[in-house]
């Protein structure tokens, strides 16, 4: 069975998270409006992780690759979860999260609440 670049930077990307303290709730969480790729808890805060991976920056970072329209699909993606599977909304912070992964050897970059729902929705 092979695995794709794709699935072994998720890997990576949940892997780095764990190594940081961070524990995997689920992974790859799709909905009609889009995907999750990781879903973390951090201490108490729902993350919600896009991951980007890249083998090179020549046609931009990995970083710049989540504009305000994948940013807008990620909210509405991450709201439905919320109404599927946590019970009192209220109770739980909740950011949005990138983790890039560059280059040979790879480079992890970490954005920590990169984006958030006020300016999209």
């Amino acid at each position: 069975m092979s695995v794709s670049i794709g699935q072994a930077g998720e890997e990576r990307a949940a892997l780095y998270l764990q190594e940081h303290g961070l524990r995997i709730i689920t992974r790859n969480y799709r909905t009609k409006r889009g995907e999750l790729d990781i879903i973390a808890d951090d201490d108490g805060t729902l993350c919600f992780v896009e991951v980007r991976l890249r083998a090179n920056s020549i046609f931009g970072a990995p970083l710049d690759t989540v504009g305000a329209k994948k940013q807008k699909r990620l909210a509405y993606a991450a709201m439905e979860y919320l109404a599927r599977n946590v019970a009192g909304l209220n109770k739980y912070p909740c950011r949005f999260d990138v983790l890039s992964i560059e280059g040979y050897p790879p480079r992890v970059i970490w954005v920590k609440n990169a984006f958030g729902l006020n300016s999209l929705i």
